[in-house]
């Protein structure tokens, strides 16, 4: 990030991302609210393993869900269901979630009892890293193991770790999940672009996050 950026992230009464934060407080809830997150949970900082140990295996679905995907479906039980992973609330509330766990590490491991389909959900992730595609024809890895810390237009090419997640990106002027940026990514190679959710996107995810293992989460973030 630029100077500006890094200072905006480090002043919270500059930081967009506190609006994000005081949404998600409001919406989580406290002991006497009705239907909230509270009900269920309790204090957030119970839930302070979620973040990074999402996506996981979901047995009743039969593939992976990530932490926006179980926002969704947890609101399905309450009077105020949300619909979409870029919805302003499931995002506020993943930002609250991330924010709880920040400095703690990525953690993604394989459930017991279905550990060879997440391992096949983590080979078909790690397939779709190195594959060519587009009509750029490229891979993730040509820019995130290949071409890190050169200039690509205004940014720099990253490692791809994704530590930082959900962010607010300021050419969105919005917070965005992983899904929203992973496929910005296929369409900035030309490629036909998934579908929000899509089990592609949840592959890489889990790609991304395993291979990330041990480094903290510090989202949510600025990105330009």
């Amino acid at each position: 990030m630029s100077p500006s950026l890094k200072s905006m992230q480090s002043d919270a009464s500059l930081n967009p991302v506190s609006l994000w934060l005081d949404q998600g407080r409001n919406l989580w809830g406290s002991a006497p609210d009705k239907q909230s997150c509270y009900q269920c949970h309790g204090d957030v900082q119970t839930l302070k393993l979620a973040a990074p140990q999402h996506p996981k295996w979901s047995a009743r679905l039969n593939r992976l869900v990530n932490l926006e995907d179980q926002i969704v479906s947890c609101s399905e039980r309450t009077s105020r269901p949300l619909r979409g992973l870029e919805n302003p609330d499931v995002l506020a509330l993943s930002a609250l979630l991330h924010k709880s766990s920040q400095g703690l590490p990525f953690k993604v491991s394989a459930p017991p009892n279905h550990a060879q389909q997440w391992q096949t959900e983590l080979n078909a992730g790690a397939q779709l890293f190195t594959t060519r595609k587009g009509a750029m024809n490229l891979a993730c890895t040509h820019c995130h193991d290949l071409n890190i810390g050169k200039q690509m237009r205004a940014d720099i090419v990253s490692p791809g770790h994704p530590t930082g997640f959900p962010i607010f990106k300021m050419s969105w002027q919005s917070m965005g999940s992983i899904d929203r940026r992973l496929r910005a990514c296929f369409s900035g190679v030309q490629a036909e672009v998934p579908a929000p959710g899509s089990i592609e996107l949840r592959r890489l995810e889990l790609f991304l996050k395993s291979r990330s293992q041990g480094l903290p989460i510090d989202g949510p973030s600025l990105r330009r």
